[in-house]
């Protein structure tokens, strides 16, 4: 994801990294090629004078502007509510990590705190590799043990196991008195916030945009931009390509944000800063108990996640 200071509106215009025009500028050439050739032309195909003007033109854009404000706000809700879930998560990290540290009597018993937080930083990172359908391996070997790795690594979905490890965990705790049935209540109370953080992870990965929806808007988007040229010549001649290309611009580049910020899980410049949270969730639970991560533990903090 890219991160930026608040810029400049001039510098603004000229921004390339991290924007999709990079992407676009291949179909907008071909558009202006198109323009051009309408214009040369006159708007006239196998001696057919094409009989477009501005105004049907100008109706369509604006109910096909609408129809891309909802696709927009569509994937922008996908987007943000995986924000809030990651938002949650590092809540609910802070809150079990407190209640570990907390216990009175498990300085005196067989448990370790610090296991239970390399449990739950290795659920966060796996939870990232899940989403991003990357291998967890290095993150996990570097905060579990050998056979809590074993267990792990031989499951499909990892974040899940890593969950059954800490219940399991809190069991022991309960089992050796260091906690109450109470406090081990408010543990699997939190164990049900991380699950319920997991599947809505997993609801908007797995149900994108309806794929129907998708493709009428892409196709009425490129056949109204491929239309336009022939609306235009006779008004702008040679103007046409110019204005057919910014119009292009505006309404293909909708597009294609939609599209990158539809699944806010992985890698593209506007998607979320996965890593970046990552870091920041272990490095904030660690320091609740006093501890230091280890550099190789660390991600480091680039301006693209």
């Amino acid at each position: 994801m890219i991160i930026r200071k608040k810029e400049h509106w001039f510098k603004m215009l000229f921004v390339w990294h991290g924007s999709v025009l990079p992407r676009l500028l291949p179909r907008l050439f071909i558009l202006f090629i198109l323009a051009l050739g309408v214009v040369y032309l006159r708007g006239i195909i196998f001696s057919f004078k094409v009989p477009l003007n501005p105004a049907p033109l100008t109706l369509f854009g604006f109910v096909l502007a609408l129809f891309l404000g909802f696709r927009n706000n569509a994937s922008y809700e996908r987007f943000w509510e995986g924000r809030k879930l990651w938002g949650a998560l590092l809540n609910t990290s802070r809150s079990l990590t407190r209640q570990a540290l907390t216990l009175k009597n498990v300085q005196n018993s067989s448990l370790s705190v610090h296991e239970f937080i390399q449990l739950l930083a290795a659920f966060i990172f796996a939870l990232k590799h899940q989403l991003r359908g990357t291998d967890a391996y290095d993150d996990l070997k570097e905060r579990l043990n050998e056979n809590q790795l074993k267990i792990v690594s031989a499951s499909k979905y990892k974040p899940a196991v890593i969950m059954k490890l800490l219940a399991e965990w809190v069991q022991q705790a309960k089992d050796e008195g260091s906690i109450d049935t109470i406090q081990q209540a408010r543990f699997d109370e939190n164990f049900d916030k991380l699950s319920d953080i997991v599947g809505g992870c997993e609801r908007i990965i797995s149900t994108p945009i309806p794929y129907s929806y998708r493709v009428l808007l892409h196709r009425t988007v490129y056949i109204y931009c491929f239309l336009l040229p022939f609306g235009l010549v006779d008004s702008l001649r040679w103007f046409t390509p110019l204005i057919v290309v910014f119009v292009a611009y505006t309404f293909v580049a909708f597009e294609a944000i939609a599209d990158e910020i539809e699944e806010p899980f992985g890698t593209e410049a506007n998607d979320l800063a996965l890593n970046s949270m990552c870091v920041m969730i272990d490095e904030t639970i660690h320091e609740m108990a006093g501890e230091k991560i280890k550099v190789s533990q660390k991600v480091t903090h680039n301006i693209i996640d």
